[in-house]
């Protein structure tokens, strides 16, 4: 749970994230052919059951892709928390994105989700200190663009020995959660705004 966190900070590291079996492999066969460093970040558990692909195919690194478009909150996911994040992205009609890689972020998309929507959500299991999130944050800054950030993640605590399901649940990171957190989050912007007004 601390691997991004420390990674992030060598330079010239690529750091990919995969959220299946299928992009872990497509994933590991792309830092392979990567000049200088590179790390997968092979996620724990189960596979989701996914199709494999028999041809191996280099990624763009630096790359994210547009799972699912949606209207008020865009959804940045770093890794296996795809398929929860694709719950609540389609209950509540949120965008979607496959973030693939930590590092190179794909900063384009970043900007454009930024441009397009009132809250930007990045998801990953890895603590939320020095994580992904913190890297969308750190660039969204150097760009000066003022959009409100959720980060979720693992708190600033070790998680206690349990299954990935337990341990993703007493973090708040199972569906239900994440969906409530979300809607914390806007309501409280809400209220700032009506605040603001009066």
């Amino acid at each position: 749970s601390f691997d991004i966190s420390f990674l992030r900070c060598i330079p010239n590291m690529v750091i990919a994230a995969p959220s299946d079996e299928n992009e872990c492999r497509q994933l590991l066969y792309t830092a392979y052919q990567y000049p200088g460093p590179a790390a997968v970040r092979y996620p724990r558990g189960t596979g989701t059951g996914i199709t494999i692909e028999k041809t191996m195919s280099a990624l763009p690194i630096g790359k994210g892709r547009v799972i699912r478009e949606g209207k008020e909150v865009a959804l940045l996911c770093f890794g296996p928390l795809l398929a929860t994040a694709q719950q609540v992205a389609e209950k509540f009609n949120y965008t979607l994105i496959d973030m693939r890689f930590v590092k190179p972020l794909d900063t384009e998309l970043i900007e454009q989700m930024a441009a397009s929507h009132q809250l930007l959500v990045t998801l990953e299991e890895n603590a939320i200190a020095g994580g992904a999130g913190s890297g969308v944050c750190e660039h969204l800054n150097s760009r000066a663009l003022l959009v409100p950030v959720l980060q979720l993640g693992f708190s600033d605590e070790f998680v206690d020995h349990a299954s990935q399901k337990q341990q993703l649940t007493s973090q708040g990171l199972d569906a239900k959660s994440i969906a409530e957190r979300i809607s914390l989050r806007l309501n409280a912007a809400q209220t700032d705004t009506r605040l603001a007004m009066r």
